[in-house]
């Protein structure tokens, strides 16, 4: 599917909450990886605020694309922020949505 780039660079971005590791399988506990380089991915929740609107999104980013110590208030900046729509069948019922995925996230100067 593709994939569509968002740009926040007018953005003032905050953490909302702290990463968190992605599970593949909650079941078994099977953290999700990064198909083309290997690593940990995590889940952070970002509020975004841009021309008088404020959203809140779950982004998914690399283990090695965001530094220790991001605590919710933090404002940073977002790195090659994407959206992607997806859809999925779970228990005979269709699910769809979009997702977020960046390949950084870094403290704002």
């Amino acid at each position: 599917m593709p994939s569509f780039k968002i740009d926040v660079s007018t953005a003032v971005v905050f953490v909302a909450t702290a990463p968190a590791p992605k599970l593949a399988n909650a079941k078994t506990g099977e953290r999700a990886m990064d198909r083309e380089t290997g690593a940990g991915l995590s889940t952070v929740g970002l509020l975004v605020s841009d021309e008088g609107e404020g959203n809140l999104y779950q982004v998914t980013i690399p283990e090695t694309g965001f530094p220790e110590g991001l605590t919710p208030g933090m404002p940073v900046k977002v790195i090659g922020l994407k959206a992607r729509d997806w859809e999925n069948t779970f228990n005979g019922e269709k699910r769809h949505g979009i997702s977020f995925r960046a390949v950084a996230i870094t403290p704002a100067a």
